[in-house]
């Protein structure tokens, strides 16, 4: 294999190439560039060819056009000791380009820029780098080709350690990585310009859905020991992920853990702005509580079901503190998620356990905004728009009306139950002035009066039973404690109701309040059974089913 003779550099992000270009230029590399590169390659004293004398052909429209020449593309695509390609490249003059290094303009942080204009992100979009890249990477079997500055040390051991040219296996390696790259800026611009389109003109169809992802990070195993997995991060996310978090100690997260810590931050989500904490089990909160405190909310949230809290994942909406820190003394937690923590209380944590993932979120969190959400199925991925809504209205159909000293802590418990997988129940709480908890919930079940009767309702008498005995209450007996309590609860159901079953448990439990979406054929029949009970029910016309 003949010497890398010649190569071609052109960068946006210049970081690491005049070191590159040297090395390079050391070897005997003859080094042809453009614009901003060659002018920061001349400054480090770096003997450069502006493509344009190497064309002869001049860079126009605003320097749309330079690279695009058969000069260029033909120096990199013509097959090495072909006959007949050696023979064409001779009578036309065209020169070997042996090596091109090129990234690509911004595109992606472009777009990610608030108020950025359409024009201002069209611009970026580029049409030489890939066509470059493209070029150089078919021609692998011949050309290097570099699109991350990351390789560079790479490229120039290579060279040094094979008498002026790189290995076989490191060129396609760094084609594939190209191939990569490429298809992730398209699909950068592919939706962008699916956000920014007018609506489709046949009705009923959708635009074409470009998923890229750059490579990705193994995992110990997947769901089992015995499955294998990878985590994927998009490349640039403007909101608070998991995916981005920034881990501050313990084990790397498993598979499990990912899709924990995802659902604990998209629930709690939910109460931004104030002391909150979302503790998830297998993907459904069994504790969800506000406070006054981060330690508060902390504590209102672990009684919601301390059996299942343990080996939990928890996110919460602030910094924590040291009192917030305290709280996890003697518990197992597998997972915490916060926006940062304050010095001590990341010290105390850090000595408590050696297992313990503390994990720092890379922006601030905020409410769930628009979005989708993607799911895979065998064959072909569901696409759907986030749940970002409670309610779509309120009505109340019942002779007894829903009062509004309880919709704060219906709009809690509805902030919750939707985030419960269906058939979803949750029975919440006011357990101090203004803050509220999950006292009960009940998931995934066939059935939602198996939910409400098995579940929601046997988990909320236990912690009642608990709360009554710490309590030290005198002149009640459990039941009637039980009774009182469960008489403040708002329940609250994903999805309707589609029998008045519900109802009765309901009410034999001393529920006075639920809130619902309606819209089943049996609404009258489930309405009368509250007006027979004496139960006020709200509908919100928007359902929250979670598979």
């Amino acid at each position: 294999m003949k010497k890398i003779q010649r190569a071609l550099i052109s960068v946006s992000d210049k970081a690491g190439v005049v070191e590159f270009s040297r090395a390079l230029a050391a070897a005997g590399v003859e080094l042809l560039s453009t614009g901003g590169t060659a002018k920061a390659l001349r400054e480090a004293d770096l003997e450069v060819t502006d493509v344009s004398d190497f064309t002869g052909f001049p860079e126009m429209l605003d320097g749309r056009v330079k690279t695009l020449h058969p000069k260029v593309h033909g120096g990199l695509l013509y097959i090495r000791d072909h006959a007949e390609h050696e023979e064409t490249i001779t009578q036309h003059g065209i020169q070997p380009i042996d090596l091109v290094c090129v990234n690509l303009y911004p595109f992606e942080q472009t777009v990610a820029q608030p108020d950025v204009s359409f024009a201002d992100a069209v611009e970026q979009i580029d049409i030489g780098g890939p066509a470059m890249l493209r070029s150089a990477a078919k021609n692998m079997a011949a050309v290097t080709v570099v699109c991350d500055p990351a390789d560079y040390s790479r490229v120039v051991q290579s060279i040094q350690e094979n008498d002026g040219n790189t290995t076989s296996e490191l060129r396609v390696e760094l084609a594939q990585k190209v191939f990569a790259r490429v298809a992730a800026y398209n699909a950068a611009i592919a939706s962008y310009l699916a956000q920014q389109a007018p609506p489709a003109a046949s009705e009923g169809s959708v635009p074409p859905l470009v998923l890229s992802y750059p490579a990705g990070t193994p995992l110990r195993y997947g769901e089992n020991p015995h499955q294998e997995a990878a985590l994927y991060c998009e490349p640039a996310s403007q909101e608070a992920t998991l995916a981005h978090a920034t881990p501050l100690h313990g084990k790397e997260l498993s598979y499990n853990n990912y899709l924990d810590g995802d659902a604990a931050l998209e629930s709690v989500r939910e109460l931004v702005g104030i002391p909150g904490v979302s503790i998830i089990k297998h993907s459904n909160p069994c504790g969800y509580a506000t406070g006054p405190t981060l330690a508060a909310a902390f504590e209102a949230a672990w009684a919601g079901d301390p059996v299942s809290a343990f080996g939990s994942v928890i996110a919460v909406t602030q910094t924590v503190d040291l009192a917030m820190a305290e709280c996890l003394k003697g518990r197992f937690v597998e997972v915490l998620i916060a926006p940062d923590y304050a010095p001590d209380a990341l010290e105390f944590l850090q000595q408590k356990s050696k297992d313990l993932r503390i994990l720092k979120l890379h922006q601030p969190l905020q409410a769930l905004a628009p979005g989708q959400a993607i799911r895979q199925i065998s064959g072909g991925l569901l696409v759907q728009d986030r749940d970002i809504g409670l309610a779509a209205n309120w009505f109340t159909p019942t002779a007894q009306t829903f009062p509004e000293d309880k919709h704060v802590l219906a709009e809690f418990g509805m902030k919750v139950c939707k985030h419960i997988k269906s058939n979803a129940i949750a029975l919440v709480h006011e357990y101090q002035p203004g803050f509220h908890a999950l006292l009960g919930m009940g998931a995934g079940q066939p059935n939602r009066v198996d939910s409400l009767r098995k579940l929601a309702l046997a988990r909320a008498c236990e912690n009642l039973d608990l709360m009554f005995e710490k309590a030290k209450v005198y002149g009640q007996t459990p039941k009637q404690f039980r009774h009182e309590k469960l008489n403040e609860c708002v329940l609250i159901s994903d999805a309707f109701f589609p029998f008045a079953d519900s109802i009765d448990h309901a009410a034999e439990a001393g529920i006075s309040y639920i809130v619902q979406p309606g819209g089943s054929k049996r609404d009258e029949e489930v309405v009368s059974a509250c007006d027979r009970y004496g139960i006020a029910m709200a509908f919100t016309g928007m359902r929250h089913f979670r598979h």
